[in-house]
């Protein structure tokens, strides 16, 4: 079997789903400059019409495997560097195809070309497991356990202190024995800001009680003093971890942080396992958010989990997208993967065109049963289908 054609489709359609309230933004980096650290009003669904896209790799034998939705960058980089040299060579040698990719391009180990393989490693697996009739979980090893615990994710939300602390109960209430906010506010805010911060950290873990899990996210936007400061004023809340209050190549700024008592999660901008060893043996991190989207995709996400497990600390991978995070836990111990992620606004558009449509009943999330990733397009919802780029 051959690789004979990859294509890379845009598919459009209309939201007819129940509208989430208004919310806050997280904090961004460039916040420090006011120009940019300016109020936006939180909606993940800007308008009715919805546009995804996703790469498909289809063999001379007629089975074929998809990856979706991708960005505008990974695109990019399946066009210009990969699609030409994956033709004509055989899909099942995921892990012979992944090293060859990684070696493709001298910039290629990092950043947006990671991105570019993740993808294309995604749609292989799922060619595999439809040409095994198998899921993918099963292929890894697995599955270890029949559902997996899920962490309600609430990026976009209000972080207003009443607000917020009425959506937390309201999660807990649906079964999540964990959730995470995020951070509006850093340095550029000033001392307001900081206090603001807190308010809502305060209200949330008074609404949940002290036992429940708590995780909060600055996403990157903070300075190592603003970030320690922080770690002090979050300390009486015992959060379960603070995300990436720093750049995550920022490692002694981790240790730093980790030594205030306060745990550390960072890897969602983490690629390759070289990267996560350097964090690993400098001690800089309490739990690992790699993501198969990016990271390097379901082969370099399976060898991150091997090496976290040698350091004893758990990998939860960043939400990006669900199914490929979810085949990864299922194939691994809990202790190493506890949980996964679910972004709840993000996640009806992320599946919008998918059927099934996987979600959390009481916390946890059930594996899927078709083969591969375990998800088809839903025609209904398709109003149209262009053809971005065809190789072949």
């Amino acid at each position: 079997m051959k690789i004979k054609q990859i294509m890379i489709y845009q598919l459009h359609g209309n939201w007819s789903g129940s509208a989430y309230p208004a919310g806050d933004r997280q904090a961004r980096p460039l916040d420090i400059y006011p120009e940019f650290n300016i109020h936006e009003e939180y909606s993940p669904f800007p308008g009715q019409t919805r546009s995804e896209m996703y790469v498909e790799i289809i063999t001379d034998q007629g089975v074929s495997g998809m990856f979706g939705p991708i960005d505008g960058t990974q695109v990019f980089i399946i066009q210009h560097h990969l699609a030409k040299f994956l033709l004509g060579r055989d899909p099942l040698a995921t892990e012979l195809l992944h090293d060859q990719m990684m070696r493709l391009n001298r910039h290629g180990r990092t950043g947006y070309f990671m991105t570019g393989i993740s993808a294309v490693d995604c749609a292989l697996w799922d060619l595999k497991g439809k040409w095994l009739n198998q899921p993918i979980y099963r292929l890894l090893g697995g599955p270890t356990r029949p559902v997996i615990p899920a962490y309600a994710s609430l990026l976009g939300y209000s972080v207003e202190p009443q607000k917020a602390a009425e959506t937390a109960l309201y999660y807990k209430q649906q079964g999540f024995s964990a959730q995470k906010w995020f951070f509006r506010f850093g340095p550029g805010d000033g001392a307001e800001g900081m206090a603001k911060n807190l308010a809502m950290a305060r209200a949330v873990r008074e609404a949940v009680g002290n036992d429940y899990r708590l995780m909060f996210d600055a996403f990157m936007g903070w300075d190592l003093p603003y970030a320690l400061e922080m770690a002090r004023g979050l300390a009486p809340i015992n959060p379960f971890w603070l995300e990436e209050p720093l750049y995550p190549e920022r490692i002694e700024g981790f240790t730093k942080i980790r030594s205030s008592g306060v745990p550390v999660a960072t890897g969602e901008h983490v690629y390759t396992r070289w990267q996560v060893k350097q964090l690993l043996m400098e001690q800089a991190v309490d739990v690992l958010q790699t993501d198969p989207d990016w990271t390097g995709g379901i082969s370099e996400q399976i060898k991150i989990c091997v090496l976290a497990s040698a350091f004893d600390v758990p990998v939860v991978a960043h939400g990006h997208s669900l199914l490929p995070a979810l085949h990864i836990a299922a194939a691994q111990p809990p202790v190493v993967v506890p949980m996964v992620e679910y972004l709840i606004r993000h996640q009806a558009v992320k599946q919008f065109f998918h059927t099934p449509f996987f979600e959390p009943e009481n916390g946890s999330i059930r594996l899927p049963d078709l083969p591969g990733l375990g998800f088809n397009l839903d025609d209904e919802k398709i109003e149209r289908k262009v053809t971005l780029f065809s190789a072949e």
